[in-house]
């Protein structure tokens, strides 16, 4: 069975990956999580239901995509959840006998420089 390691050096099967990479508003959620990012907020900025926010969230999280980065006070005054995308990039090779997955993992140095330039 095909698989990949995660940020935690898991391994993660490909067809869970596939299958979290091909959910409606997934690509979406990792472009707007390159810094720490609320549901609420990403639910607001990419204009879905914060129910399919969170199974979004969930899915990324259990193929090793996303990471919960800690928590922050919402503009409510509640604790809430942000996360951030663990990859910069993910291929698929589907040219040789078995398919393969490459991903690029999100340094933590970029994520502090990215930081840096958002504040």
């Amino acid at each position: 069975m095909l698989s990949t390691e995660t940020v935690d050096g898991s391994t993660v099967p490909a067809e869970t990956l596939l299958s979290a990479l091909g959910g409606k508003y997934s690509a979406e959620i990792l472009s707007e999580t390159r810094t720490p990012t609320s549901a609420q907020e990403l639910s607001s900025r990419i204009e879905i239901p914060i129910a399919t926010c969170y199974r979004r969230i969930e899915e990324l999280e259990d193929a090793g995509l996303l990471r919960c980065e800690g928590r922050q006070l919402s503009e409510e005054g509640r604790r809430t959840n942000v996360y951030r995308r663990t990859v910069d990039t993910v291929t698929f090779d589907f040219t040789g006998q078995a398919p393969s997955i490459e991903s690029k993992k999100r340094s933590e140095a970029k994520n502090q420089l990215q930081d840096q330039l958002d504040e």
